[in-house]
């Protein structure tokens, strides 16, 4: 008689299975020789994590994006492809999704949300619409994030696997309908070519079906895509991994620690990291405190109204930092009330820097907004200081974390 454990696992197989088939996708891992999807690139092995999770019977994997990742999307499918994969594997998974954050703050979090939790042996990384639509990063920004993550990632281990997966939204399907590459795809792209990084080109296979009348954009599910569109991204990572893994390797077989190569961008956010706020020496109108969400106009998201913050809401609010690196910046949310401060470096000319984004009407938004990227390495000074001038409703700054690389 089976356990209950075997029979949930089983039935949720089945159903991943039905999925799969629906979506037009065959279960890469029960057919092995199925040919992959062009849009499926296998960079370098993967046998490393495959090695651990079958002679441990242990493996962490993790996941770090935007509200893709957060979502119950395409990473639930792909943990229970890893569970059917490795039956006898006892897995931990670590979601570091966060809805709207974009490879800057992931470079900046990574440390926190994904490497305090042991060495990851599988890490997927999704962050190419929320660098498009939330941060509209230049490619110079897309490398610095990604770059920073990848080479953050195998510097804790450089024996982790890592598999990059491109989402899509409608501007980036109309780009690639066109037969342009959306900008970040580009540069998360020479970033993974860079470091022998394996990706799954998701938008181009939807827009390829789409175009060729196979799907269409109602039917994926938009840009958090329906549970028919996040099959088609899981079954593309089952065939990445059965491509990866359709040769049998020894019993003995040990992990091969990945190429070190020189990094693209040498201010990339390799060394990103949070300063805690406390460390600020503040001056008049700010508190480190939880906000009285109770009585602040717009949305709030729960993870974040426990959070003690530093808070101004006054012109001329000002604090200092010490910091050594060669970036800073703060990890803030940012509502309708999110005001403008000045920052100087070192005595510097100021840099003002607007807090409001477009989605800060309604939503207290959660960003990364950067004062300096392109320090000499060393110690600094950073100067911050609330403007007595506003594109929003107020003079507010809730930073929850300053950042650093």
């Amino acid at each position: 008689m089976k356990s209950p454990l075997a029979t949930r696992t089983m039935f949720r197989n089945r159903l991943l299975t039905i999925a799969l088939v629906l979506v037009g996708i065959p279960p890469a891992c029960g057919d092995e020789n199925s040919r992959p999807s062009e849009n499926v690139h296998l960079r370098s092995s993967l046998n490393n994590c495959r090695a651990k999770f079958l002679r441990e019977k242990k493996g962490h994997v993790a996941f770090i994006g935007g509200s893709i990742t957060e979502m119950n999307g395409y990473r639930p499918l792909v943990c229970e492809i890893l569970r059917r994969r490795f039956p006898d594997t006892e897995f931990t998974f670590t979601d570091a999704g966060i809805s709207s954050t974009c490879s800057t703050t992931g470079a900046f979090r990574l440390q926190t949300d994904v490497l305090s939790r042991g060495p990851a042996d599988l890490f997927f990384v999704e962050f190419a619409v929320n660098d498009d639509q939330d941060a509209h990063h230049t490619r110079e920004a897309c490398v610095r994030g990604l770059e920073g993550i990848v080479r953050q990632a195998l510097r804790h281990n450089p024996h982790m696997d890592i598999v990059i997966t491109y989402f899509v939204n409608p501007e980036m399907l109309e780009t690639l309908q066109a037969g342009q590459t959306p900008l970040t795809m580009a540069a998360h792209d020479e970033v993974a070519v860079h470091y022998s990084v394996s990706t799954i080109h998701l938008a181009k296979e939807i827009a390829e079906r789409i175009t060729a009348g196979r799907l269409t954009w109602q039917e994926f599910g938009g840009t958090h895509p329906a549970p028919a569109g996040n099959a088609i991204c899981a079954g593309m990572i089952d065939q990445l991994l059965g491509r990866a893994w359709s040769k049998s390797i020894a019993d003995d077989a040990r992990p091969i620690a990945h190429p070190s190569v020189e990094p693209l961008d040498e201010r990339c956010y390799e060394n990103g990291r949070f300063v805690d706020s406390g460390q600020a020496k503040l001056g008049r109108g700010w508190k480190l405190e939880v906000p009285a969400w109770n009585t602040l106009q717009g949305s709030k998201r729960s993870r974040f109204t426990e959070i003690s913050m530093l808070c101004a809401e006054q012109p001329g609010a000002e604090l200092v930092l010490e910091f050594t690196g060669t970036a800073i910046g703060a990890y803030i949310v940012a509502g309708p009330d999110a005001g403008m401060a000045e920052a100087r470096i070192d005595g510097g000319p100021p840099v003002e820097i607007d807090l409001y984004h477009r989605f800060s009407a309604g939503l207290h938004y959660p960003r990364t907004v950067m004062f300096a990227a392109d320090l000499k390495p060393g110690p600094h000074t950073l100067t911050l200081r609330m403007l007595d001038k506003t594109q929003s409703a107020g003079h507010a700054m809730r930073i929850m974390q300053f950042v650093a690389n």
